[in-house]
């Protein structure tokens, strides 16, 4: 199949309810809940014969798109503006979506974007017969280890979740803060590296939950921990406070929510004010701008780790694959199979041990059931 001749036909929305595995929350609230489904946005894009499959993972206690405005922006505005146009020129539809929806103080709609981009990405995969890091010429490992995340439990309650971790092969924990005031806090990550063991990889993230005095306090209480990176601890248009935090902080400051989009790491870069970059696909709007994110972090000089979204086997894969392309080497938060199933996924990511193995497939290398997407589809919009 030429690529070249390839152009979009149609694109599709289906919100699908997923099964819930257990609750999960961050600083700004819930993100999943336990016996109540757990919605994503699929999207299934078609070109000259060639599907692709993308997805979105609303979630309004982390950033602004909720499963309404993301199928409402995929439909009414992003899918009408590509209809017709090449699908291979990833680049080009990159500058279309920023004219469609355009960006306020960074990229506007990241979440909706990123779920095309991804399934433009798939598409041009599987008309190639490659996977996504051959379709780039970027892969620099085959496997991908990933990190067991605590949240929401009190420190008595610690021991259990990072049991269960161990107990699946996981090695490495990340620990949400900012859900508890400050000694809590502490309190919650002291129990982990007690449990963990004093040499199991360890990082936190506050999800924009603090200030930048209390910021610094904790960072003071993390160190003698051995944290290795203190995640978004200031709210992400907080260049000031960022840069005064990673200056005086015994432990590295990583950037989550504050790089939705490659020029918002060059700003952080110029000033000085960031140690790691984390890397996740859906908050940069889809693999094509999360790739020049992580080229300009490492042609900077800066650490990139890698996070994802609770994405479900989708997102997993898109990940995976821009992970490996930059040969992230340190343990990263895919959280997604800890929190909710993917039944639409047939032939999909192999997780073995606390280990991702990076999907071989055409494409992203997940095989869509798309009957059993039609079975899960649920109406977002009918109030």
């Amino acid at each position: 199949m030429n690529l070249g001749d390839l152009k979009i036909e149609r694109v599709r929305t289906f919100p699908v309810a997923l099964p819930t595995r257990r609750s999960f929350g961050v600083a700004g609230g819930a993100v999943a809940v336990a016996g109540r489904p757990s919605i994503r946005i699929l999207v299934r894009v078609d070109a000259g014969g060639a599907t692709g499959w993308g997805e979105a993972t609303p979630i309004p206690a982390w950033t602004y798109e909720t499963a309404e405005s993301i199928v409402t922006t995929i439909d009414r505005y992003l899918a009408p503006a590509v209809t017709g146009h090449p699908a291979w020129d990833l680049d080009g539809i990159a500058r279309i979506f920023d004219r469609t929806v355009n960006r306020g103080f960074s990229i506007g709609a990241p979440l909706a974007k990123s779920a095309v981009d991804m399934a433009l990405n798939d598409l041009l995969g599987r008309a190639a017969g490659v996977p996504c890091g051959v379709l780039w010429g970027a892969r620099r490992t085959d496997r991908i280890e990933l990190a067991w995340v605590v949240s929401g439990q009190s420190p008595a309650e610690v021991g259990d979740s990072v049991a269960e971790g161990r107990g699946l092969g996981y090695g490495a924990f990340k620990v949400k803060i900012g859900l508890h005031d400050e000694a809590t806090d502490a309190a919650v990550v002291e129990a982990v590296r007690a449990h963990a063991g004093p040499d199991a990889p360890l990082w936190v993230d506050a999800n924009q939950g603090y200030t930048a005095h209390a910021a610094l306090r904790m960072a003071h209480r993390l160190s003698p921990l051995g944290v290795t990176a203190f995640e978004q601890p200031l709210p992400a248009n907080d260049v000031a406070g960022l840069r005064r935090l990673r200056a005086d902080s015994p432990v590295p400051v990583a950037l989550d929510e504050s790089l939705r989009h490659p020029s918002d790491l060059a700003t952080f870069v110029k000033l000085d004010a960031i140690d790691i970059a984390i890397a996740k696909v859906q908050r940069s709007g889809g693999p094509t701008l999360s790739r020049r994110l992580c080229a300009l972090a490492e042609d900077a000089g800066v650490q990139l780790m890698g996070s994802g979204l609770t994405d479900s086997d989708l997102g997993l894969a898109a990940s995976l694959h821009l992970f490996a392309a930059y040969g992230i080497d340190t343990p990263v938060d895919l959280n997604g199979r800890q929190f909710v199933e993917s039944p639409y996924a047939a032939s999909t990511v192999r997780v073995e041990g606390g280990t991702a193995h990076v999907p071989d497939g055409p494409g992203l290398g997940v095989e869509v059931d798309e009957a059993t997407v039609r079975r899960l589809t649920v109406d977002v919009l009918s109030g």
